[in-house]
């Protein structure tokens, strides 16, 4: 049984959240599901509709754990990493968005050998 690394840094953390998500439909699950939620916070705000907000963790959560469950088949990084995996959550889809996610992909899996 191998022992959990405890990640005390973001920086740290974020390359292992990036091997955990080594498939491009897991990680295209994760963008779609921070796009919608992003959408409807901007949704709720603007039209101050309470139950936009409702959406958001069922939105963010639900697209990423069926990522995990059903096409990576690993533990989501949530249920260890709750904050560093929300903010990486963030950071993955900002590093989609600029076309920076392959270059950090390979960085990550460089930096985990060593």
């Amino acid at each position: 049984m191998s022992a959990i690394k405890k990640y005390r840094t973001f920086k740290d953390f974020y390359p292992y959240y990036l091997t955990e998500h080594s498939t491009v439909s897991n990680r295209l699950l994760h963008f779609v599901g921070t796009l919608l939620l992003l959408v409807c916070l901007g949704v709720g705000i603007v039209t101050g509709t309470w139950w936009f907000f409702a959406l958001v963790p069922v939105l963010g959560y639900g697209f990423a754990w069926a990522g995990h469950f059903f096409i990576e088949k690993n533990k989501p990084a949530t249920f260890t990493y709750p904050l560093y995996s929300l903010s990486a959550d963030f950071v993955m889809f900002w590093d989609m968005l600029t076309g920076q996610l392959p270059k950090k992909i390979v960085a990550a899996k460089t930096q985990l050998k060593n």
